[in-house]
């Protein structure tokens, strides 16, 4: 996806996720064109696309729908080498303030990973996919600095 692209699906992410997807009192809501649904469909293509343009070699985009009355998680696994990797989760939280979950990962399996750390839905909201590159890119060059430290 291009840059233009992955741009507008973060801001439209961001609105997304200042909305409450867990609203159980409409049809449209829980329904097959319902803002949750929009929030699965835009999501997956949004961490798929930043897992290409993370240059993962491997990586894995699931969804966890959950149930009714919660947002549900998009998850994205990915490595640049052998032990050196990145998990990204978009989520909403139930405080309304952060909305990307993201941590170092050892391996495409690895559901604990490093420290959590979390991008706030205002910083998000503003579409600054390039930033968003630069500050992921940063966990790929430390851990090569980090390798060659150690040789």
């Amino acid at each position: 996806m291009s840059l233009q692209s992955q741009t507008k699906n973060m801001k439209k992410l961001g609105v997304l996720l200042n909305q409450d997807l867990g609203y159980i009192f409409g049809e449209r809501e829980g329904g097959p064109n319902g803002a949750k649904k929009e929030f699965f469909s835009t999501g997956r293509a949004f961490l798929s696309a930043l897992g290409k343009d993370l240059g993962f070699s491997q990586q894995d985009v699931r969804v966890n729908k959950a149930g009714i009355a919660v947002s549900g998680e998009i998850y994205l696994h990915g490595m640049w080498s052998e032990d050196n990797g990145l998990s990204v989760v978009l989520e909403q939280d139930i405080m309304g303030k952060d909305c990307v979950l993201y941590r170092t990962i050892s391996h495409i399996k690895d559901r604990k990973g490093g420290s959590n750390n979390f991008i706030a839905l205002k910083e998000f909201q503003l579409g600054d996919y390039s930033g968003l590159l630069k500050g992921f890119l940063h966990f790929k060059s430390s851990a090569l600095t980090m390798m060659r430290d150690a040789a």
